[in-house]
């Protein structure tokens, strides 16, 4: 892997390769410039640095060409109308690595020619490969649980569903990022679909549409920001779970009560009545109907994707920069890894989607290397070999060696030792006083006495 202290994963899509190898190259390059004394260039001859070089490393006009190919090439995948163009049809495999013919005529293409006339973008047809694989597993097991509950199945029910869990939730982001997935013509199934799978997922009724959408992109991780994480110390354990203890116990209340101090009274009674809704929904359901079916359909759930949110979001927004916490480059990371990519919709790119959060996930790679110069001279951070989850684990047990190691230097991060991207990163996951969140971002945002 060069320079890059970890193998890719063999399970990168073909995009993160890409991406990833393009990083890979530049930091080679750097590192293969000659480093002369200034004592030894005044003795030796102009070409002396050269002559110690043990390769050619490619010219920056060679590195962009190839850079400017791997975009077109990139942009052509996205592209109905190009020869190059690919749709998404499975997380685990990509549609040109299936061979097997009988499979491809008979099942995989007349499939995907249904499909792609049903899902708003013709890339998305992994979007109804999903939809309908849980139409034919959760939906059954959650209504026998209901008709014939035993343990065992109610066990493997919530294991299940889990495993779903990552994957529907980023469905859903780009469902309520665009306002739907499905063709126009199928709007009543969009419209319908998340309040039949919202549930048995672990969200409640459009809770994720106002708190993400309307909330935390308005608020961007600054102080006002419920899910924000510059009050807290990012590496201790203790703010960790007063973080996930506000919002899991607190955002019902806190939502609504944000919108009415905002002048945003419609949006404080649909996320409030939703929300509540959605509780005397699962009530009835468990006082009523069948509470053990219940607690392993809907409470379980709810109880796993509540925490799994706020680990999640305290991943992404861990590393926030002492200079400049308020840039959307500086607040916020980008992650090349498999789980986050290939099977949670380019997930990783979270600073691609806060630059843009209308960008469709199939955009995410090729506009990370279009403007990758610039998260360079931004001091973004990049990430790969890790996902949120496992950053946000390694980060509570202050294991920065690891992330250090996981990091793709980028800039002036290239001229650090391993001992100083350590010290960097310690910086950043550092819990902002009120006085600085005065000044950062107005005093009107920090609780001052």
């Amino acid at each position: 892997m060069g320079k890059l202290h970890f193998p890719p994963a063999a399970d990168l899509t073909a995009a993160d390769k890409l991406v990833l190898g393009h990083l890979q190259k530049d930091y080679e390059q750097f590192e293969a410039k000659p480093k002369v004394s200034s004592n030894d260039s005044a003795e030796e001859s102009d070409d002396s640095a050269t002559k110690r070089t043990e390769f050619v490393s490619p010219s920056p006009e060679d590195t962009q060409d190839s850079e400017q190919q791997t975009i077109a090439y990139l942009k052509s995948l996205n592209n109905p109308k190009s020869d190059a163009f690919q749709i998404t049809v499975f997380s685990t495999w990509d549609l040109p690595d299936i061979k097997n013919p009988i499979l491809r005529k008979w099942i995989i293409d007349p499939y995907v020619r249904w499909a792609k006339g049903v899902v708003r973008t013709e890339t998305d047809v992994i979007m109804i490969t999903h939809l309908l694989t849980y139409l034919c597993t959760s939906v059954p097991s959650a209504l026998y649980l209901f008709y014939n509950f035993h343990w065992w199945h109610g066990v493997i029910h919530s294991a299940v569903q889990l495993y779903y869990m990552g994957p529907y939730t980023l469905l859903m982001h780009q469902h309520i990022h665009m306002r739907g997935v499905l063709n126009k013509k199928y709007s009543f199934i969009d419209t319908v679909f998340p309040y039949i799978f919202d549930p048995l997922m672990g969200h409640t009724w459009n809770s994720y549409f106002f708190h993400h959408v309307k909330h935390h992109h308005i608020e961007g991780n600054g102080p006002n920001d419920l899910s924000s994480t510059v009050r807290y110390q990012r590496d201790s354990v203790i703010d960790f779970l007063q973080y996930v203890g506000r919002f899991y116990l607190l955002v019902w209340f806190d939502l609504p009560r944000y919108f009415l101090r905002n002048n945003k009274t419609s949006l404080a009674l649909k996320a409030g009545g939703c929300e509540i809704a959605n509780y005397i929904f699962l009530y009835t359901m468990y006082t009523l109907v069948n509470s053990r079916a219940t607690i392993f359909v809907y409470l379980i759930p709810l109880a796993l994707m509540r925490i799994a949110l706020m680990t999640g979001n305290w991943g992404q927004h861990a590393f926030v920069d002492e200079v400049e916490p308020d840039s959307d480059f500086r607040s916020s990371i980008t992650l090349i890894d498999a789980p986050s990519n290939r099977y949670c919709y380019n997930d990783g790119y979270h600073t691609s989607h806060h630059l843009n959060p209308l960008r469709h996930w199939r955009e995410h790679p090729v506009a990370f290397l279009a403007q990758k110069q610039q998260y360079a001279d931004e001091h973004a951070l990049v990430f790969y070999n890790i996902d949120y989850f496992m950053l946000t684990v390694t980060l509570l047990s202050k294991n920065y060696e690891h992330l250090a190691r996981c990091l793709v230097p980028m800039g002036a991060q290239r001229e650090m030792s391993m001992e100083q991207r350590v010290e960097m990163l310690k910086r950043k996951t550092r819990r902002f006083s009120e006085e600085e969140i005065a000044e950062k971002w107005g005093k009107q945002y920090a609780k001052l006495k």
